[in-house]
């Protein structure tokens, strides 16, 4: 069995100016990302590897989501392959993920990940909101088999905001 998590960046900082790829997380990134991180800590099992856009503001966002769930430095791979809003290059650099790993995350962008998530889970997502996280889950062995899989959870900051 592989599960799969999607988590988008925070909400960034059109304040600086610099190109897309530099752009920071505003406060409301870090507030949102902490508690989506915070509440999923007792809900799901930590990934055991963590793969990141190279991007700023998901560098940033996976930080936090990195130091709650309390996930080692050799397990946090950054990869400019993840910087991709379409999708294709997500789910090629997913279907060559090793398979002796079971719970991946992948921190990135939209469109690519609602795309994603829609083509392989089986609940439509209108949109990954900022700092959104959805789980799916394969019945398969292999990471270069996944494509019906089961959409356990949807998490977005609005949904556990006081």
């Amino acid at each position: 069995m592989k599960t799969l998590y999607f988590l988008r960046h925070g909400k960034s900082s059109w304040e600086h100016d610099v190109i897309d790829h530099e752009r920071p997380l505003k406060s409301r990134g870090y507030n949102d990302i902490t508690l989506v991180s915070n509440y999923l800590k007792s809900k799901i099992e930590s990934p055991q590897k963590m793969y990141v856009s190279d991007a700023t503001r998901t560098l940033l966002t996976a930080k936090v989501f990195q130091e709650i769930f309390e996930i080692d430095e050799s397990n946090f791979i950054a990869s400019h392959r993840l910087y991709d809003f379409e999708g294709l290059d997500v789910m090629h650099f997913i279907k060559n993920i090793p398979n002796n790993f079971d719970i991946v995350m992948i921190v990135g962008h939209n469109h690519a990940l609602t795309a994603l998530a829609n083509t392989l889970g089986n609940k439509f997502i209108d949109n990954i909101a900022t700092a959104g996280f959805v789980q799916l889950q394969f019945d398969e062995n292999a990471w270069e088999n996944i494509k019906n899989g089961t959409t356990i959870l949807k998490l977005f900051p609005s949904e556990i905001k006081s």
